[in-house]
């Protein structure tokens, strides 16, 4: 596949697609005497891992790690580790939801509040805004 198919198979562009090469996420494909780039299926199946793994806020660095334990997984037999790394990303993403619970309620109660600057809330003791 070319390029372009391979991008819009996998519902990115062409530059993620280079971005990712560039970033060795996909395997360098082979390519035509006249230089263009030829990807096999597997790449759209790597290119929508990637994509998955982000949105479930995995980094680009966390994805190749996990991708380059799955490759490793494969050419050796051994855990990829993913369970692990799922966990570690559900607690991140617990404590970020934590922090935001306590910034919405915050925000909630400077509206009830009725504040309208930050000066002026800062300068109120009962302002629930944390000013340090």
């Amino acid at each position: 596949m070319r390029s372009s198919e391979v991008a819009a198979a996998a519902g990115v562009n062409l530059q993620t697609l280079r971005y990712y090469e560039r970033r060795g996420l996909l395997d360098e494909p082979s390519r035509t005497l006249g230089g263009h780039r030829m990807y096999g299926p597997e790449a759209v199946t790597t290119l929508r891992t990637i994509k998955a793994a982000q949105r479930l806020g995995f980094t680009l660095a966390e994805v190749s790690d996990l991708l380059d334990a799955t490759r490793h997984r494969h050419r050796h037999g051994e855990g990829a580790d993913l369970q692990t790394r799922a966990r570690q990303k559900l607690t991140d993403v617990e404590a970020k939801l934590a922090d935001l619970t306590i910034i919405a309620e915050t925000l909630r109660a400077a509206i009830a509040a009725g504040c309208e600057d930050l000066e002026t809330c800062a300068g109120n003791p009962t302002c629930p805004i944390p000013f340090p």
